[in-house]
């Protein structure tokens, strides 16, 4: 720091508030820490008495935090994002419409580890809303070399480290299988639920069809949804290893490229994934999907929405974090489940 005559202060850096006292008016801060002082402020300055200053020593090499929160957002911020104006040496970013969110943990780990600087995230691999805040970010000190700045810019590669994908609006079928359902014996108590989710994430549900447990027909009603044009086929029931479940056997049959079959989640371990060459995506729901609040299904669905494939590597580590704990009042997604992608 260094003391400086006021009527030489503009440009320079303030150490910290300056507040100004009117009895019956006003005791309040005019002028904030890390402030830079323009040619107005100088009158006012020295009213309040200040006919000298304390300033920080800004060299060349040193950047304001101001300017390097927008440094630190301009390696962030990707499409679908705006970034807030700066307040306080802060700037966040908003999400610009509803979709999935996703953060290159690795590359904000290594600039979060450079002395000085924070970047700070929602967490990732869930959807948001347009207006959602999905990350804060700012230098520690009012003042930071730009060397520093420099080795955040190395890290990102040019390549932000944010990353938000719209979600598409659907066409989805829902196919239910089992003997009980098919024949009337008992009411269809699954597609209510998997309609209401599609719902939520403004999934159209075009077309319902309802199998009795035989191989041949399942694989007949997935090859007539085909021909309706969907993005998604949904088969629920018939998902476990019991001999008249044979729900996978006949997505297998339908000709689709199957990229797991048993999920590390639960609830949710018996989930099937699959693709046709399309890019259709085919699910085989298990049965935990139509009495608990939020199973796998409710993990993968928003990948599809986001057109976002997904691989059996993926799948894998959706193990760690993947025990739901079965809270008496559920509060997904702001828990662990589904969290250690």
């Amino acid at each position: 720091m260094k003391r400086i005559k006021t009527k030489d202060a503009v440009g320079h850096i303030l150490c910290h508030d300056m507040t100004r006292i009117v009895k019956g008016e006003i005791k309040d801060a005019v002028f904030r820490k890390g402030h830079i002082i323009t040619e107005e402020d100088i009158p006012v300055l020295l009213s309040m008495g200040k006919d000298h200053i304390y300033i920080y020593e800004v060299k060349k090499s040193m950047i304001h935090e101001d300017d390097a929160a927008i440094v630190l957002s301009d390696l962030s911020i990707n499409d679908n994002m705006l970034v807030t104006e700066v307040k306080e040496g802060k700037v966040e970013l908003v999400a610009t419409c509803d979709g999935l969110f996703q953060v290159d943990v690795e590359k904000l780990n290594k600039i979060n580890e450079l002395e000085d600087i924070m970047i700070a995230t929602r967490m990732a691999n869930l959807p948001v809303k347009a207006g959602d805040k999905l990350a804060g970010m700012r230098v520690i000190p009012l003042v930071i070399e730009e060397d520093k700045l420099n080795r955040a810019r190395e890290i990102a590669e040019n390549d932000p480290i944010l990353k938000l994908t719209p979600f598409r609006k659907l066409r989805a079928g829902v196919i239910t299988t089992g003997n009980e359902v098919y024949h009337g014996r008992i009411k269809d108590t699954f597609t209510p639920v998997i309609e209401e989710k599609l719902k939520n994430m403004n999934i159209e549900m075009v077309k319902h069809l309802i199998s009795d447990d035989d191989t041949e027909k399942i694989k007949a009603n997935i090859l007539e949804m085909k021909n309706y044009n969907l993005d998604l086929i949904i088969c629920t029931g018939g998902m476990s290893v019991d001999p008249d479940d044979l729900t996978p056997a006949a997505i297998k049959s339908s000709g689709a490229n199957i990229i797991t079959y048993g999920a590390p989640v639960l609830p949710g371990a018996m989930f099937l994934l699959a693709y046709f060459d399309d890019d259709t995506t085919i699910m085989g729901i298990p049965g935990c999907a139509m009495y608990k609040n939020i199973t796998i299904f409710d993990l993968i669905l928003p990948y599809v929405c986001a057109d976002i494939k997904i691989d059996k590597s993926h799948i894998a580590k959706l193990g760690y974090g993947g025990l739901c704990l079965d809270c008496d009042i559920c509060h997904y997604p702001n828990c662990q489940f589904g969290k250690g992608v």
